[in-house]
């Protein structure tokens, strides 16, 4: 089994190059864990409270939970992965169930702050990105998908993303063994990703 962690700012284009990744290889080798996935549940809160959760702050997720998913995985147990919800900030009561794989990918902003967590990764790739093409990507995709005005995104990302990406994201740049600048646009980096892995694939086979 190869593990491996692919972390970056909100909107860099984690998403895509996960997506690119897959399709260069064999499908049934490879699953992706969402770091998403394990946001703390808070449905004990009053709505109003969960939305002013800091979701880009390290305490907002459940990492002894996903670290023990992950050496699950390695052992070759299946795990039931946690479903999140974005409007109401709740985990649901329904699970995804996964099962072990060649290759685990670990996605999310965070996805190589925690130490125990990077631990377990074979390959670590940061997924770098300019800060305005990210606000772009964060604007379309909030809007879209969660139902938020570009006012609302635009007052979040000054609040919130910008300084949270600067005091904990960025810094993780630093236990990267692979940085991928402009994200799913870098098909270069992508093919000798994809390559590298498929040979890891061969080699644990």
């Amino acid at each position: 089994m190869f593990i491996i962690g692919i972390a970056g700012g909100t909107g860099s284009g984690k998403t895509t190059v996960v997506r690119k990744l897959i399709e260069r290889l064999p499908g049934n080798d490879i699953v992706v864990i969402p770091q998403d996935s394990y946001y703390k549940d808070a449905s004990d809160l009053p709505l109003e409270e969960r939305r002013k959760i800091n979701f880009d702050h390290p305490d907002a997720f459940e990492w002894p939970l996903l670290e023990q998913h992950i050496r699950q995985l390695r052992e070759g147990q299946a795990i039931e992965q946690p479903t999140y919800d974005y409007i109401s900030c709740t985990r649901q009561e329904a699970t995804i169930h996964i099962e072990p794989r060649e290759v685990i990918i670990i996605e999310g902003i965070l996805a190589l702050c925690d130490p125990s967590l990077r631990e377990q990764m074979d390959l670590r790739i940061f997924v770098d990105a300019d800060a305005d093409d990210r606000l772009i990507r964060v604007i379309k995709r909030d809007i879209v998908e969660r139902g938020r005005t570009a006012d609302v995104v635009i007052e979040r990302y000054q609040r919130v993303l910008k300084p949270m990406h600067e005091q904990f994201i960025e810094p993780c740049k630093r236990y990267a063994d692979v940085i991928v600048p402009q994200g799913g646009h870098n098909t270069a980096a992508i093919n000798m990703l994809a390559k590298f892995i498929r040979h890891q694939i061969i080699s644990n086979s």
